[in-house]
């Protein structure tokens, strides 16, 4: 066996030193090829001169070594010079062609030169991109270890929040439910008040139809027959500190009368006549008739950009309006014009409306960013914000009360908010974008995109009614009795509601008529008689209650689509705003 392992050996050392003899003798073969290649005309042109040598050396020899011939012929010599002279031409050529290749090689080896230079700059910047390669794959690592930790820290905190979110919503329903028991037991405690107070009233008023009442119609004089009650005399002083509740009307005229019967049967816009000094509205003046306007007295710019909004006080000679540019501005009305009287800073974003309460001290708007605020007007700075929508509040106004605000926004909510906290009490899912809400004591009208009126007892928090229309509804106004319900929409169609019969309803039209946006206001005259609203051409149009006929058209004045209208409660201005920043004021003086 140990013979059989050396004998294997022996041949494997013999086939190794066969293989490289073999590589040895194919790498001289490839070396001959490719240099015989280059000089592979030279040595053809050697082997022909070499040939011709040899001929030449067998002729010398031949005439030398022939002794029966002592010298050449003439012809021999003559070719023989012949041929030295070929050969001598021949070796000049090949001379020369030996000098061009050799210049030829030089050539070559100073380009192999030059790419051998060029082949190691390249190898060099080779190195050093992969060394910056080699970083930039570090720096790779490394952020890719930071974007893992920071990933992981955002699910954490992402985590955290939901649980944080889920907590507040707890403490948050936990919270808002003390306050609507609070507020089902103050309902329950004011209903209880209005019926006493009903029960009150309508033992004065039975005590007050068993008096004798003398009216001398010559002197335009009430005089009681027998001593007032306590009741009247408090009325008398009430009178006396605030001045008339009506103008320009006689005690003899049957408006008077009418109006006095419609006081006692509306019971004050409320429940009840005599309320709290607090609860009590105080109309500083009483429109009788309206006047309608004939023309423009007075044009401005009156904000920075467009204007949403603008509102009487009851006054009649303040108004506000609020614009894109985040601000209210407060005017009055001086020998025909309008006289800026200060501005209301405080909304982070556009003022959609504007409502003043019934003393005209105070201001009631609604923003763009998802708060409504209020101010009081001897103060810029507004007193209250009221937040808690999720997107932008559409319209505000003041409960009866005047402790408490309703508010409707676009998040498909209607709040009601207590002032003197400034919480919300009560919150209402209305089903829709609520474009526009109006109130009374216990009743909430808002108005829809869904192309609806809905009716809310604002004590439960249900809806009560529907009323659809055929266009997306843009505004809301309540007439002065409260008996009828104004609205506008999309179909570019006013419709007035008998709130007493809610199926009975009353369409407005006008050729040219066309509701311009979907925040468009129209709005009731302060005696009722007439309804205004602005249209996408520029001009106001005016209707007749009475007779459901176009009464008005007043163009020319505005360049762009009117967004608002207001009429002053002496019926004798209405100023209309546009969203190209113009506000106009008109009248028939």
């Amino acid at each position: 066996m140990i013979m059989a392992a050396s004998q294997r050996a022996r041949n494997s050392e013999l086939k190794q030193s066969e293989t490289w003899k073999r590589h040895i003798i194919r790498q001289l073969k490839y070396r001959n090829r490719t240099q015989t290649s280059v000089f592979q005309d030279i040595i053809e042109s050697y082997y022909s001169l070499l040939e011709k040598s040899k001929q030449r050396a067998l002729i010398t020899k031949g005439i030398l070594g022939s002794g029966s011939r002592p010298s050449l012929s003439e012809d021999s010599r003559t070719s023989l010079k012949t041929t030295t002279g070929e050969l001598a031409y021949q070796v000049v050529e090949l001379q020369q062609r030996i000098q061009i290749k050799e210049v030829t090689l030089d050539e070559q080896h100073t380009k192999l030169y030059e790419v051998q230079n060029h082949l190691s700059v390249l190898a060099s910047e080779h190195s050093v991109l992969q060394e910056h390669v080699a970083e930039v794959q570090t720096r790779n690592r490394l952020l890719k270890q930071k974007y893992d930790s920071l990933l992981e820290q955002h699910r954490n905190m992402e985590s955290t929040y939901r649980q944080e979110k889920l907590r507040s919503s707890e403490i948050l329903e936990n919270m808002i439910l003390p306050k609507q028991q609070a507020a089902v037991r103050m309902n329950h405690h004011n209903e209880k008040r209005v019926r006493a107070r009903e029960a009150s009233l309508h033992k004065e008023l039975q005590m007050a139809a068993s008096q004798n009442v003398n009216i001398n119609e010559e002197s335009g004089n009430i005089s009681p027959s027998k001593p007032s009650s306590p009741k009247c005399e408090s009325s008398q002083r009430f009178e006396r500190s605030h001045g008339p509740l009506f103008r320009s009307a006689s005690a003899t005229s049957p408006r008077i009368i009418s109006s006095i019967r419609g006081l006692f049967e509306s019971k004050i816009r409320g429940k009840s006549v005599c309320r709290s000094e607090e609860d009590l509205y105080i109309p500083l003046g009483v429109c009788l008739v309206a006047r309608v306007p004939t023309k423009a007295i007075f044009t401005m710019d009156a904000h920075e950009l467009g204007i949403n909004a603008v509102r009487f006080s009851t006054s009649s000679n303040l108004l506000a309006t609020g614009g894109t540019d985040r601000v209210i501005k407060l005017w009055g009305i001086e020998a025909g014009t309008l006289q800026n009287r200060g501005t209301l800073d405080g909304s982070n974003e556009g003022i959609t409306s504007i409502e003043f309460d019934p003393t005209g001290t105070r201001i009631l708007a609604a923003s763009y960013d998802k708060s409504a605020l209020f101010w009081r007007l001897e103060d810029s700075v507004p007193k209250l914000t009221l937040t808690g929508h999720s997107r932008k509040v559409t319209a505000a106004r003041f409960k009866y009360s005047q402790r408490q605000v309703v508010t409707g926004s676009a998040d498909r909510t209607v709040k009601i908010w207590d002032l003197q906290r400034a919480a919300c009490i009560q919150t209402i899912e209305v089903l829709s974008f609520c474009s526009d809400v109006v109130c009374s004591e216990y009743l909430i009208i808002s108005s829809h995109y869904d192309r609806k009126i809905r009716f809310w007892d604002s004590r439960a928090g249900t809806c009560t009614q529907e009323v659809p229309l055929q266009g997306r509804v843009t505004s809301l106004d309540l007439c002065p009795n409260h008996r009828q319900l104004l609205s506008c929409s999309r179909d570019d169609i006013l419709q007035l509601v008998d709130l007493r019969k809610s199926n009975d309803r009353v369409a407005f039209r006008a050729e040219g008529f066309k509701c311009g946006s979907d925040s468009t206001k129209a709005i009731f005259s302060p005696d009722g008689s007439f309804l205004a609203a602005g249209s996408a051409d520029g001009a106001i149009y005016i209707w007749n209650v009475n007779t459901g006929n176009l009464e008005k058209r007043l163009p020319g004045m505005h360049r762009a689509s009117i967004s608002a209208v207001a009429w002053s409660l002496s019926g004798e201005y209405v100023v209309s705003v546009d969203k190209s920043r113009r506000a106009v004021l008109w009248s028939d003086i």
